[in-house]
């Protein structure tokens, strides 16, 4: 169940993330773009551990 979770928060992350990382591009907000190459790299972090929790069991 866990992993689930997990690769579904990663998947919004990256989702949202990618969408702040194009807006902040082309409205030139250096700001907007960091934020969302930030959250698209926690979204890749909760995918990693939502694959270690399906690999080991959701005990960890």
């Amino acid at each position: 169940m866990g992993e689930m979770v997990d690769k579904a928060k990663a998947a919004g992350n990256k989702l949202a993330g990618g969408a702040k990382d194009a807006v902040g591009k082309a409205t030139d907000n250096p700001k907007l773009q960091a934020e969302g190459k930030a959250q698209k790299a926690k979204g890749a972090a909760q995918d990693v551990a939502g694959t270690v929790k399906g690999k080991l069991g959701n005990d960890i």
